[in-house]
């Protein structure tokens, strides 16, 4: 599962091997990700990683839609240093959250059962979201967490080139079928 080119402490393959075991456990029961097999979860764990190799340092991040922690619980072990707020409406996705927090005894992760839109607002510097919907609706739904520079990492496919304003402040970083989308605002 090791990824080329991104450097992460111990402890994430620690953590990363015991959520893949997890989650292959909770899935049978509650389907909670597409990723049904050990190969495709470390595909999907690769994929929410790799954007450390090109992300400045961060305090404090939210992850709006994380599903079953993609990206942000899988960034959360790779930046032990960063906090993050996973945002996920779905109770049995945001259980199988809290679960993995309390088992691997992360202290830096919030999970919140809820809608975005009934959050209050407070500013965070990075917010990220994958496969939740287009990169106009993420803007809307992130506004109320955006001061001027956070930095905004949507993970898209090929259609993030039909989606981007160009009056954006943005760089789309390819990597094999990822399209990373890098807005500062």
């Amino acid at each position: 599962m090791r990824a080329q080119n991104i450097s992460v402490d111990e402890h994430f393959y620690e953590y990363a091997h015991r959520y893949k075991e997890l989650l292959l456990q909770w899935n049978k029961i509650h389907n909670l990700t597409g990723a049904k097999t050990a190969a495709q979860i470390d595909e999907f764990i690769v994929d929410a990683v790799a954007p450390i190799t090109f992300l400045p340092s961060i305090k404090k991040g939210m992850d709006i839609g994380t599903g079953a922690g993609f990206p942000g619980m899988i960034l959360a072990f790779a930046l032990p240093d960063t906090h993050f707020t996973l945002v996920e409406p779905l109770a049995k996705r945001a259980s199988f959250l809290q679960f993995v927090k309390a088992d691997l005894g992360l202290t830096n992760i919030d999970v919140k059962a809820v809608r975005v839109e009934q959050l209050p607002p407070v500013s965070y510097d990075f917010i990220t979201s994958r496969a939740v919907t287009d990169t106009k609706m993420l803007l809307k739904l992130s506004e109320p967490f955006r001061s001027h520079g956070t930095l905004l990492l949507f993970y898209k496919g090929e259609k993030v080139y039909d989606e981007v304003d160009e009056s954006l402040n943005y760089k789309i970083i390819e990597k094999q079928n990822r399209h990373y989308l890098l807005i500062e605002s």
